[in-house]
């Protein structure tokens, strides 16, 4: 008898331990860590999953364009991607969509130094622009060229293989696009070089969230994932409040990363960050698309709920 209630209050101690055990998240990054995944690392900082009942694995990619195809084959939970390729993602069928976002304003620019001349978009025509995916860059370029009057025929485009920084330095090209506001811009400034910057948005190309974190289709609504999107608030929430402790905190943890570059990427990067991570804004979504769609990126419209859902 005794034997009996000692097996069964094992049992009983083991189903608990079970009902408490911490779900496994993993997320796919889009890239290598760095301070745009700031409310990311900061909500693993201060406890914010752990407290969800989340086990959170993050994961850099060996290959960027891979997270994506990994997420729809069920190799991962969440990964990070951007809007503007969200579309293409759509139109290759695959079974991935929208459930937050991580970084709500476009921190691309098209870029050049204040030693080259060229004070508008009108004065890159006969120039060199350097760029390192084609598609949708493509597309931005030639919309804001447009805008002022000129066409990509008017520039010669070189793939500089993400190499932006050092084909301005070096003089290959003349400008670049794809150069983020955040970064690259501030990689200029401290060698010594001041850069001039065009934003897409203020050049004839709809807003657009930069950054988006997506789900597998038909795993989005498991609760798991919106608890992730809940504590991943909590870390955003934390991290503008105490931006200088989360910096500590992350060059800490990151000692390769600690370096002036990325101090000041991580501080100014804090106010493009979504305040709310799953709200949705449709009409921005309807937009893009159209912009896609007249740019022949994709060959027609879809509804925003078969590429971008809000959990609430």
């Amino acid at each position: 008898m005794l034997k009996r209630i000692v097996v069964g209050t094992i049992a009983a101690v083991m189903m608990v331990q079970s009902a408490y055990a911490a779900e496994k998240v993993t997320v796919l990054l889009d890239w290598f860590i760095n301070p745009d995944h700031a409310p990311i690392l900061v909500a693993e900082q201060i406890g914010a999953f752990k407290e969800a009942g989340l086990e959170v694995e993050i994961v850099p990619p060996a290959d960027p364009s891979t997270p994506p195809r990994l997420l729809a084959a069920n190799q991962a939970d969440i990964a990070l991607s951007y809007q503007p390729q969200l579309y293409l993602l759509a139109k290759q069928g695959l079974p991935v969509v929208r459930v937050g976002t991580l970084v709500s304003q476009p921190l691309n620019s098209v870029a050049t130094l204040s030693d080259s001349g060229i004070k508008t978009m009108a004065d890159f025509k006969g120039k060199k622009i350097g760029y390192s995916v084609s598609g949708v860059e493509e597309a931005t370029l030639g919309t804001m060229l447009r805008n002022a009057g000129l066409a990509l025929d008017d520039v010669t485009m070189v793939n500089v293989n993400f190499q932006l920084v050092t084909a301005l330095m070096s003089h290959q090209v003349d400008g670049v696009i794809g150069a983020y506001r955040t970064f690259e811009a501030t990689e200029l400034r401290e060698k010594g070089l001041t850069p001039v910057l065009f934003f897409p948005e203020e050049n004839g190309v709809p807003a657009y969230d930069e950054l988006i974190i997506l789900a597998q289709k038909d795993h989005a609504h498991d609760p798991k994932i919106k608890k992730f999107l809940e504590a991943l608030k909590k870390g955003t929430d934390y991290l503008l409040a105490h931006p200088t402790e989360t910096w500590t905190a992350f060059a800490k943890a990151h000692p390769d990363l600690d370096n002036d570059l990325n101090h000041t990427a991580w501080m100014d990067t804090q106010p493009a960050f979504a305040r709310d991570p799953m709200a949705l804004d449709k009409a921005r979504y309807v937009a893009y698309g159209k912009f896609l769609l007249e740019a022949g990126l994709i060959d027609k419209e879809l509804p925003v709920e078969d590429y971008a859902i809000e959990l609430k």
